[in-house]
């Protein structure tokens, strides 16, 4: 079942998201409800704070981004092949790299996209929806996802890393967001 996203300006987006258990109700079919709703979305990851359940669940599948490079894309990012997969109770225990640019966008701030830098790797611990202990390295496009989504577990927006002059010229796109003045073509929420 697709789930309505939650939109700008909902105070469960600057929650912190709290650990589960493997008995949090109905898990599995709250995965499989997100990766419906991603794809529904057109997103290449979703948050459960995205959902209105401020857990520390996220999901992404970056292998659609690295099938739809061109070649010299696929050469920028060699060694990057990436995955699609569930993160549960995710903690990164590092950021590697130099930073660079790439433009973000998010499916509970729609029709805005800006350049955000970021580190090139990052190693993180996770339980995956088995609760199977992971800890892993990633590069490229994945890790750039996986931080992002990551972020919404910790209450940050991709908005955050943006300079107070863009932010500012952003302020009207926002608000309308924030007041359901915006129409996208899957379900969303929004603030009282």
């Amino acid at each position: 079942m697709t789930l309505p996203i939650v939109a700008y300006g909902s105070p469960i987006l600057r929650n912190v998201a709290s650990d589960i258990t493997p008995e949090y109700p109905q898990l599995k079919q709250l995965i499989a409800d997100m990766w419906e709703t991603m794809y529904a979305s057109n997103g290449v990851g979703l948050a459960a704070p995205q959902i209105n359940r401020s857990i520390r669940l996220f999901m992404v599948d970056s292998l659609q981004i690295i099938e739809h490079m061109d070649a010299e894309e696929r050469e920028e990012f060699a060694g990057d092949e990436g995955i699609k997969e569930t993160f549960i109770n995710a903690r990164i225990l590092s950021y590697d790299g130099d930073e660079w640019p790439y433009n973000e966008g998010c499916l509970s701030i729609p029709k805005v996209r800006e350049d955000v830098y970021r580190p090139e790797t990052i190693t993180i611990a996770y339980l995956n929806e088995n609760f199977e202990p992971q800890h892993k390295t990633f590069g490229g496009i994945t890790a750039r996802v996986i931080q992002h989504e990551y972020d919404h577990i910790e209450g940050k927006l991709f908005i955050d890393y943006l300079s107070p002059l863009k932010r500012k010229l952003l302020k009207g796109k926002l608000l309308d967001i924030s007041k359901g003045k915006i129409r996208m073509d899957y379900r969303m929420t929004y603030p009282k």
